[in-house]
């Protein structure tokens, strides 16, 4: 077993302003968006979603925030939002879903590019490249939450997380950030150049992240209002069962429409 490094969630301190490492993901993961798209956009000279680069970014962002948020009310815990529906907006207390966000991505870069008349299958192929960066630094933001631990264990890396009871169990978190963050931008960055049609990209990052983190969610707690949910199956799988599902038809329909 290894010992849990208590590192404390908060980076600095700022008088009642708390800087957290959770918070500074998400801003190396927006930066780290931010630079690679904008790589793609000059390398393959897509000069007229540049020019829409800085509004898009600022549209997705917003999307990214409420979608994560509604998702997590609406597939993890609405009962609970039912009843206190004031706690909806209290992001500052935690409770993002990364489907949810998915969503809200997808639904504000197509109504953007759709009034702008900017081909959403070739945009979302350049950002989906991107994400697996955010997403691999979340998961270590949870590692140091000592939050969306994994399930009970006797592996010699399984430790004791503060808030998960006195038995040991797996480091998830991390075997996700490997899984989401690593695997994932390796495969889509090697995938990027050899693709063939706009939407491609999308299509294979819905698939392979479906596939992904139905691995990582083997070994992850279920979230406890849920449980298992259809026998051992989690919500997580469920919603990236539904990924890979969307990934082969998009796949499937733009190498029709290609060919047609």
């Amino acid at each position: 077993m290894l010992p849990y490094p208590k590192i404390d969630p908060v980076l600095i301190h700022l008088g009642p302003l708390k800087v957290r490492w959770y918070g500074l993901m998400y801003v190396l993961g927006f930066g780290a968006a931010f630079l690679l798209v904008r790589h793609q956009l000059r390398k393959f000279k897509l000069r007229e979603i540049e020019a829409h680069f800085d509004n898009l970014n600022f549209v997705l962002l917003l999307s990214l925030i409420l979608g994560g948020r509604l998702g997590y009310v609406l597939f993890y815990n609405l009962p609970y939002y039912l009843h206190h529906p004031a706690e909806i907006v209290a992001t500052w207390e935690g409770g993002m879903s990364f489907h949810g966000a998915l969503i809200g991505l997808l639904l504000g870069g197509l109504l953007y590019c759709r009034r702008h008349d900017l081909d959403f299958w070739r945009v979302a192929d350049l950002y989906v490249v991107a994400g697996p960066v955010g997403l691999g630094l979340g998961r270590i933001g949870n590692f140091i939450n000592g939050e969306l631990y994994g399930r009970e264990s006797t592996v010699p890396w399984a430790m004791i997380f503060p808030g998960g009871g006195p038995l040991p169990r797996h480091p998830s978190q991390l075997y996700e950030s490997f899984l989401e963050g690593v695997v994932l931008f390796s495969i889509l960055w090697w995938a990027k150049d050899r693709a063939r049609g706009s939407g491609a990209m999308l299509a294979l990052f819905l698939v392979c992240y479906g596939v992904l983190r139905c691995i990582g969610e083997l070994f992850r707690e279920p979230d406890p209002q849920l449980g298992f949910l259809f026998g051992p199956l989690t919500m997580g799988q469920l919603l990236s069962g539904v990924m890979i599902l969307s990934g082969l038809m998009i796949f499937a329909f733009r190498r029709r429409a290609a060919g047609a």
